[in-house]
């Protein structure tokens, strides 16, 4: 692997609080660095430009003899003459060093002078139109210095000259190592004081995610759901712990919601099993004692038998369609379905359930998307609520216009109080709980209903008589868009 992506896989295995700390003090470190190289370089500028406004001040260039300069083939013969001469009047400087070159290699120095300033190439052409130029340089002993440069007067023989006036910079430069080493160490000490800083920030801010490993531990160790955290703020941790209050609250629900359809079921299903089991233990007993029951009798209980399984069929299959999740499955099979159509062979099993009542039906043409089975028995889930409820003789009327199917009988209608509670699964209402049913129908129908993205409701008939009206919405079209 290569260094690079050895210390990504070293990095990333770390954990989070150490990885906020560590990029906490590499982003502070960034800074100061950035910060630390600024002032380095702002100090430096400000320092070399009071070194180059001193040269710049210094006295202006004469001509050799006015300057009383000793000139040699070489630096070192000419230096080597003039530290030869005595005078009382030396042009050399304390500040500054002086130094005359020339095109043949001519060197003169001032009077006074005593160090050589290392030329370069270009000092012979480097002062254009009676203007000075800057470099940085050196003396022959190594002293860094800055070298002004200027076109000078030309020599007893006719040679043109430079004149070169220098001063040391050592000290700057001493200056600025100091500075260096300076802002280093407050770097330093800036960075572990943010590793620091960044290891309690990054603490305190993922104390949530603490709490939220801790709850999601515990329901993990112990199953109980519907565990929360507390909340603060609204930053992005307070919305992961709401989520995570959310979904915790949600799956709290859910384990609750099968719960009860479980206890719900189990009673369900305890009152036909316990009459089927009295009748059989009933038939095997009196063949056990040779005492035969009479045929109407036993014609009787094996006519109960019958209806009881069928109930119990009927329970089976309504329990395996509420089985299904409460949100719309996407990988469900989902076709342009005729719901005229449903709704028309739903009505003749209807008739075929009240033979006595009469069925006043006008359905037009509506195209919907959905499942043709679930929607096939929602429909006859309101067609049995009505023919249950219908009284002998009675009418029901159905219309489906434009995705809107009503489904009206005359019986004795729903009191407002219980009409809140119609759609919940294994509700009956008090005064019908000894007909026929489980109480999940009306579930069944919303459930399929919404699904398919539609609207139910159930209520008092809407022209002011007796019994109850189903009004279901569905999406669609009148025309067939296959």
């Amino acid at each position: 692997m290569k260094p690079i992506g050895r210390l990504t896989g070293w990095f990333r295995s770390r954990s989070l609080r150490t990885r906020l700390a560590m990029l906490t003090a590499a982003a502070v470190a960034a800074a100061i660095a950035v910060a630390a190289a600024a002032c380095w370089l702002i100090v430096r500028d400000s320092l070399y430009s009071q070194v180059r406004q001193s040269l710049a001040s210094a006295e202006p260039p004469g001509s050799p003899n006015q300057l009383r300069a000793v000139c040699a083939p070489t630096a070192d013969a000419a230096l080597t003459k003039v530290k030869s001469v005595v005078d009382e009047r030396p042009f050399h400087q304390n500040k500054y060093d002086n130094q005359f070159i020339g095109v043949n290699g001519t060197v003169c120095f001032p009077i006074g002078s005593t160090k050589i300033i290392v030329p370069e190439p270009g000092d012979l052409t480097a002062s254009t139109n009676n203007r000075p130029a800057y470099r940085d340089g050196h003396y022959a002993d190594g002293t860094p210095a800055m070298v002004r440069i200027w076109a000078g007067p030309t020599s007893t023989n006719g040679e043109a000259l430079v004149l070169l006036t220098a001063v040391p910079v050592n000290q700057v430069q001493d200056s600025l190592n100091s500075l260096a080493l300076l802002m280093a160490g407050i770097a330093g000490l800036g960075v572990i004081g943010a590793g620091v800083t960044g290891r309690i920030v990054a603490r305190s801010a993922l104390k949530p995610v603490d709490q939220l490993t801790d709850a999601v531990e515990h329901i993990a160790r112990t199953e109980e759901v519907g565990t929360t955290i507390p909340v603060n703020g609204k930053d992005e941790i307070a919305r992961l712990s709401t989520s995570f209050n959310s979904m915790s609250t949600a799956l709290a629900n859910s384990r609750d919601r099968q719960t009860r359809l479980i206890a719900d079921a189990g009673h369900e299903l305890r009152t036909p099993l316990t009459s089927l089991r009295t009748n059989v233990d009933l038939l095997i007993r009196s063949d056990a004692q040779g005492r035969a029951l009479p045929p109407q009798t036993r014609e009787r209980m094996l006519g109960n038998m019958k209806a009881q399984m069928q109930e119990l069929t009927v329970l089976i299959g309504d329990l395996l369609q509420l089985s299904r999740p409460d949100t719309p499955n996407p990988e469900a099979v989902r076709t342009v379905v005729a719901f005229h159509e449903t709704v028309e062979r739903a009505l003749e099993r209807g008739r075929l359930r009240g033979p006595s009542l009469s069925f006043d039906a006008e359905v037009l043409p509506w195209y919907v998307h959905g499942d043709p089975a679930a929607l096939e028995r929602a429909v006859i889930n309101l067609l049995d609520n009505a023919v249950k409820y219908s009284p002998p003789a009675g009418t029901i009327v159905v219309r489906l216009r434009a995705g809107r199917l009503t489904v009206r009988d005359h019986g004795p209608g729903i009191p407002a109080e219980e009409l809140p509670f119609v759609f919940d699964r294994f509700w009956r209402s008090p005064s019908s709980r000894q007909l026929p049913g489980s109480g999940l129908g009306l579930s069944i129908v919303a459930q399929t209903v919404r699904d398919s993205g539609g609207q139910v409701a159930l209520g008092p008939a809407g022209d002011g008589g007796a019994g109850t009206q189903a009004v279901l919405v569905l999406p669609g079209q009148p025309d067939d868009p296959r």
